[in-house]
């Protein structure tokens, strides 16, 4: 990661300048590159022309924006990870589990999973990658009042026991998956990689994922990169705070700006991203299911994967893939049990 010493050598970036770039979260080559002029002059308070000219240096300073060739776009994607749900039904749904680099929306009715899929993928993120997961930590915007470390608890309780056997041993943890005296110490040390942080409203949600760029730089060389950032629900605050027809455009305005900056943080930080959202009726549905995802087409063409969860009998989900750009659509089964997601 670049310093301020670095950014200094940009044209126009003093050691003033280079403190309030800095502040504002554009602390690399990178980051400043992917910048548009406007929110760099609003954010770090300098002059649009400076910006511009600031973006365009940090460009050639980080080589990107020009063009590649499909075998160097092929190379980079060799490098995305894949987190699986430990539910061989729907990773091979998913041609492996959730991608990476991408932002993977998870929507249906209340009461269908949504958040649990959220509190399991936090768990199964942490694991090491030889059982599913992509050994990082996660960082969880809670905007409903959703999560709960107790559930995290039954989670890791719940997962397969090589699974567990396989996460005691990556962090030197002495003991068995049937010592309770370890387990507990895991469940601490899971705890402790998840980054929760509470939205009040639509506003505090679009600055937690400016935050959460924040975080991911931090810990880039941990041993525990940020390697998830979960956002249940996306929707909830934006679709209370603007209401009616009139509201429409100032609301999928803003909701597109954020979800440009959580995808940020998912292509930045090699980090998968997955966002809940919550569904409406559509009254003039004659056929098949009238719920329709909240959002439209902002977040239906920004979401790189659209699952949709319905619930059956019991404890039975059916996970169904909406739109993948390399998959075929389909659904499995799974069942949401008190040990977390586990196959039908």
């Amino acid at each position: 990661m670049a310093t301020d010493v670095d950014l200094e050598t940009l044209p126009g970036v003093g050691p003033a300048t280079a403190d309030k770039l800095s502040d504002a979260g554009f602390d690399s080559f990178q980051s400043l590159a992917v910048a548009s002029p406007s929110e760099l002059s609003n954010t770090a308070d300098v002059g649009e022309s400076t910006a511009a000219d600031i973006v365009s240096a940090a460009r050639d300073a980080a080589d990107v924006g020009g063009f590649e060739t499909g075998s160097t776009v092929l190379e980079r994607r060799n490098k995305i990870g894949k987190l699986s749900w430990h539910i061989d039904e729907v990773d091979d749904l998913l041609g492996g589990g959730i991608e990476t680099q991408s932002i993977t929306e998870v929507y249906g009715e209340f009461g269908a999973g949504k958040s649990q899929v959220t509190h399991q993928m936090a768990v199964n993120v942490q694991l090491p990658k030889e059982v599913g997961g992509l050994h990082g930590s996660c960082i969880f915007v809670d905007s409903e009042d959703t999560f709960r470390p107790e559930r995290i608890d039954d989670m890791v309780r719940g997962l397969p026991e090589e699974a567990i056997e396989a996460a005691l041993e990556d962090r030197e943890i002495e003991g068995s998956a049937d010592d309770e005296a370890a387990i507990e110490e895991l469940v601490d040390a899971v705890l402790e990689k998840i980054h929760v942080a509470k939205a009040f409203n639509s506003n505090h949600q679009m600055l937690l994922a400016e935050k959460a760029k924040e975080l991911a730089s931090e810990h880039e060389d941990s041993d525990y990169p940020v390697r998830l950032l979960c956002v249940d629900s996306l929707t909830a605050h934006f679709r209370a705070e603007y209401v009616g027809r009139g509201e429409l455009a100032g609301r999928q305005q803003k909701l597109n700006k954020h979800l440009h900056d959580i995808d940020k943080v998912g292509n930045l930080y090699n980090c998968a991203v997955i966002v809940t959202n919550q569904v409406a009726s559509n009254p003039d549905s004659f056929f098949g299911d009238p719920t329709q995802p909240i959002g439209g087409n902002i977040l239906g063409h920004k979401s790189t994967f659209r699952m949709y969860l319905r619930k059956s009998k019991g404890t039975k989900r059916i996970v169904r893939l909406v739109d993948a750009p390399n998959l075929a659509d389909g659904e499995a089964v799974m069942r949401v049990e008190d040990e977390g997601l586990v196959p039908e």
